[in-house]
């Protein structure tokens, strides 16, 4: 391989470290989104699970009010699950 060969494939590596870094931009800097409480099934929240949990995919139970997970701006507290509505702030379950 020569010099040119390896300074390109270099870029390539390069473009592609970047782009995977874009692919895991989170949610809410995607777009017009806000956190929702108590409307997560069991690990399927997007962060903060409670006590002993680290963060997304932790949450233990469905609905559990003090996991959240992104939605479209304003449709939280319209979100019905059979707990209860969605919450903009934990809820205690």
């Amino acid at each position: 391989m020569n010099k040119k060969s390896i300074t390109a494939l270099a870029g390539l590596a390069l473009t592609a470290g970047i782009t995977a870094g874009l692919a895991t931009t989170p949610v809410a800097a995607q777009g017009a989104k806000e956190k929702c409480y108590g409307v997560a099934l069991a690990g399927k929240n997007d962060c903060a699970a409670g006590p002993g949990t680290s963060c997304a995919g932790t949450s233990t139970r469905d609905y559990q009010g003090n996991a959240w997970v992104y939605v479209d701006k304003g449709t939280c507290t319209t979100i019905e699950t059979p707990k209860g509505k969605g919450s903009l702030t934990p809820i205690d379950r």
